[in-house]
């Protein structure tokens, strides 16, 4: 099984029908997480404050079963097949024919797409499955940092642990360089958002991304970290001024900053050790 496991003609199939489904849970995680949150927010200030807690419903990332937002109605199994679905519906609920909002099948086939080129590039074995894991929650905390502006820390903060624990086998890279590369780089960015501040008065940048750097760089050591840096903020850079001359964006609108991190990290995976090589070659 396993040799038939190593030929990418089955691999990489299998893998993007796996991603094709992670894809449509991390749907349910982006779209309930921030809501879970919240409510976890309310709770806690109703302590603070001496007051009963707010009555609430159970609310978690399994129930309640997904619904329409207009209508309510549940959906079914068959309506939940990735991608398949949103193309037999049309885009729109069976119920009451709201549209239905392309992201989902967007998130899904990204997820696919990453999955099946990670199991090209890496092949069956711990790289493969800790690149997935990588790759997968870059791609929920994109989503969820360009609807909210936040990076929860449930799952910022356990990804940077995974990431200390797959390179004890030097996985990526060796469990020294991760250890530096956790350390370095939350402090970076600590050191910016504090300059920052201190010069303009202003929060630049939040503690979530402190920590999604520091995950980046338990996962693939500290050599990935300037590429990291440089690669987000160039990318940054481009679309803030892309916003602010083609779409009227306000100067002093924030936008946020962990989705060029989360793609910067993407590509420090898949082609950091190329790219460093060839800046090196340079000098």
């Amino acid at each position: 099984m396993l040799s038939t496991l190593q030929q990418p003609a089955i691999l990489v199939p299998i893998s993007i029908f796996f991603g094709l489904c992670v894809g449509s849970f991390l749907n349910v995680v982006i779209h309930r997480l921030p809501k879970m949150m919240e409510r976890q927010w309310r709770v806690e200030c109703a302590e603070l404050a001496g007051n009963p807690a707010p009555p609430a419903e159970t609310y978690n990332l399994v129930v309640p079963r997904s619904a329409c937002p207009r209508c309510g109605h549940r959906i079914t199994a068959l309506e939940n097949i990735p991608i398949a679905s949103y193309l037999m519906l049309r885009g729109r609920c069976s119920a009451c024919k709201a549209r239905i909002s392309p992201r989902y099948p967007v998130v899904e086939a990204l997820a696919g797409m990453l999955a099946g080129y990670i199991a090209w590039r890496y092949g069956p074995g711990a790289a493969l499955f800790g690149a997935l894991i990588f790759a997968w929650v870059m791609l929920a905390l994109t989503f969820i940092d360009l609807d909210t502006f936040y990076l929860p820390d449930s799952i910022t903060l356990p990804l940077l642990w995974l990431g200390l624990l797959f390179n004890l086998g030097a996985t990526f890279t060796d469990i020294g360089s991760a250890v530096i590369g956790a350390a370095a780089g939350y402090l970076v960015l600590w050191i910016v958002f504090w300059s920052f501040k201190f010069a303009t008065g202003k929060e630049g940048m939040g503690y979530g991304d402190f920590k999604l750097l520091a995950a980046i760089g338990a996962w693939l050591g500290w050599k990935t970290l300037p590429l990291v840096i440089l690669l987000s903020s160039f990318v940054g850079a481009v679309v803030g001024i892309g916003l602010i001359v083609f779409a009227r964006h306000g100067r002093n609108v924030p936008i946020p900053f962990g989705p060029y991190l989360a793609v910067a990290g993407l590509v420090a995976l898949l082609y950091g050790e190329q790219i460093t090589r060839q800046y090196l070659n340079l000098f």
